[in-house]
């Protein structure tokens, strides 16, 4: 299956702390929604004589439409006579595509292992637990696209798996040279040499745990890739299909 990324971040956290958007232009209606704790982003255009409103709420989002009488509103998904999913591309273009961007920013500006060429087009960012098996066996799927400088893999380093995970991931940020030690990690497919490392480097790893719960994660390794405007994510190894869409097209 395909899965968009379930916006729980830093975005979604901020949208907890901040009041629903409350404006007395909203009829009313849609205002007794914002104060109910969903924040409208916006109206948009819908067809039958209704008026559309994107909004958003702390796990997720929805279209309220309001009725011509203008005293009742729906909250749902609106279709056509072909059952055609008419809210969906509102929420995309109101709500996701901010959302969307945050959550680029944040695995941005995480704590990364870079593997493969800098100047690559296509970028792919997947948690890494050092002593995960299955992040192991996507690396070595990956070395197709990665060798031939197509795509650039980000290992966002996390220590979830076992005790000595979160030192694991440390040894390897704070190498001298990470991508090496990465490189020569997943290829030996032994443990690491546990050495201490700077408070500083210990502060990634928990850092990027923490980015790993906010966005809803379970299980490494779990991979972020760009489709179209959206962010999807793959859970687990992905299978032939799902890792082409991922690297962006077939083995080179």
């Amino acid at each position: 299956m395909r899965h968009p990324l379930v916006l729980t971040s830093t975005l979604l956290a901020w949208s907890l702390a901040t009041p629903a958007l409350a404006d007395d232009h909203w009829p009313a209606p849609v205002q007794a929604l914002a104060e109910q704790g969903l924040m409208i982003h916006t109206e948009f255009d819908a067809p039958g004589g209704l008026r559309g409103f994107a909004s958003s709420y702390p796990t997720g989002e929805a279209t309220i439409y309001l009725m011509p009488d203008g005293e009742h509103a729906i909250v749902g998904t609106l279709v056509d006579e072909q059952g055609s999913d008419l809210s969906s591309p509102a929420l995309d273009r109101y709500v996701r595509a901010e959302q969307y961007a945050e959550v680029w920013q944040d695995l941005e500006a995480s704590h990364w292992i870079a593997d493969g060429d800098p100047e690559a087009t296509r970028i792919v960012y997947t948690f890494t637990d050092p002593n995960c098996p299955f992040c192991r066996q996507l690396w070595q799927a990956t070395r197709p696209w990665v060798d031939a400088g197509e795509v650039q893999l980000r290992h966002v380093m996390v220590g979830i798996l076992r005790s000595d995970s979160p030192a694991q991931a440390a040894v390897l940020l704070g190498s001298d040279d990470p991508t090496a030690a990465l490189d020569e990690h997943q290829r030996q497919q032994t443990d690491l040499a546990i050495e201490a490392q700077p408070r500083a480097i210990e502060e990634q790893v928990y850092t990027n745990n923490q980015l790993f719960e906010s966005l809803g994660f379970m299980a490494t390794p779990t991979t972020l890739f760009q489709a179209g405007d959206r962010i999807e994510r793959i859970e687990g190894m992905p299978d032939a299909e799902r890792l082409e869409q991922a690297m962006g097209g077939p083995a080179p």
